[in-house]
């Protein structure tokens, strides 16, 4: 009776395998409805990618835009200063300050609005990498799903997917310096150097 129950299971896992996989998954509604909630997910993350993408585009012109109104600023203020020093005016070195003073509010201006922006476009960068590592968990379980049929095991395999994410956000270095403060550092330092040759100018 045994060897009889044995060979019947044994003919209808046969006859499983002999089904394709996505008809096995078809006939299995768990594995149908994971396969469609999968599916739907890689959508969903597919158009939160392409969101991403655009908003970091929009972003590093924004970025793009403040350097050059930053260098466009400082040009023409300092051009201006050397067009009033060549008038040969005593009394501007005393009140150099002035200029000094508004050159120095605006640079740190500039400065908080660049350091705003790439603070964002590094967020967006990071949800971007998330997204993109989560589109290729899901691909591999989704693929995986379509090549084992009713044979994949659903607790096992969405286990593992969970512990690959656990695991990608554990191993993740932390940097002391960033790009992002070597450019704050850089237009600081530029800031300074400014500031310099208005008392230059002016009392030359």
């Amino acid at each position: 009776m045994g060897d009889h129950n044995n060979s019947d299971r044994k003919s209808s896992l046969m006859e499983a395998k002999a089904v394709h996989p996505l008809q096995q998954i078809a006939g299995n509604p768990t594995h149908k409805l994971l396969l469609k909630q999968w599916l739907k997910e890689e959508e969903l993350i597919l158009n939160r990618l392409s969101l991403k993408e655009t908003q970091i585009d929009a972003t590093r012109k924004e970025i793009t835009h403040l350097y050059c109104i930053f260098f466009l600023f400082h040009s023409t203020a300092l051009l201006l200063l050397f067009a009033a020093a060549g008038q040969g005016q005593p009394h501007l070195c005393r009140r150099s300050w002035v200029p000094s003073l508004c050159s120095l509010l605006c640079s740190l201006g500039f400065i908080w609005a660049i350091r705003y922006k790439t603070d964002v476009e590094s967020h967006l960068e990071k949800m971007l990498s998330r997204e993109k590592e989560d589109s290729k968990l899901l691909g591999k379980c989704v693929e995986e799903l379509k090549r084992k049929g009713v044979e994949f095991d659903l607790l096992t395999e969405v286990d593992a997917l969970r512990r690959a994410k656990s695991l990608r956000v554990e191993s993740k270095p932390v940097n002391k310096w960033s790009a992002r403060d070597f450019v704050t550092l850089f237009f600081f330092t530029l800031s300074c150097c400014v500031l310099v040759l208005n008392r230059l100018i002016l009392c030359a």
